[in-house]
């Protein structure tokens, strides 16, 4: 799982499910199918950790999903982003970039619920923690994370 990282991508964040704010209270940003095909085919699906950045926002730590939601059922491989930041409002139709950094479980299906909610707090502590080690700190300042003003990405 490991030789891909880290793995820098950008794309557009597009409506999803509607699943991570309203069932789980865990709001995700979501890829468009091309950005999610545009991933090594061998990347192992499961929960990894690393830093977004919104547009030209700040950088976030962030933990993300890869794969088919068992929980779910989900007939297309997804690519689903939560980033550990409130914020005011939508952003779909932004460019998120990501830095994938490491790699928390494999997917895994759940009972309930409340199960997958727990698993995912624990995600997501989890890669707090990873992510003050200062080898992962350090990709935080990348370059990446700066678009230049009116680049193109991504054909937009």
């Amino acid at each position: 799982a490991m030789r891909h990282l880290p793995y820098f991508c950008r794309g557009e964040v597009v409506k999803g499910f509607g699943r991570g704010s309203k069932e789980l209270g865990i709001p995700t940003a979501n890829f468009s199918e091309q950005v999610v095909e545009s991933f090594p085919p061998d990347i192992s699906t499961g929960i990894y950790y690393g830093w977004a950045c919104v547009g030209n926002g700040d950088v976030h730590k962030m933990v993300l999903s890869i794969g088919w939601n068992p929980f779910y059922r989900n007939t297309k491989k997804s690519v689903e982003t939560h980033i550990i930041h409130t914020f005011k409002e939508d952003f779909y139709g932004e460019i998120l970039s990501i830095v994938i950094v490491g790699y928390i479980r494999p997917e895994k299906n759940f009972d309930s619920l409340e199960a997958l909610i727990s698993a995912i707090q624990e995600d997501i502590e989890e890669a707090k923690r990873q992510l003050d080690l200062p080898e992962h700190l350090k990709l935080k300042e990348d370059n990446f994370f700066h678009l230049p003003e009116g680049k193109i990405v991504n054909n937009h």
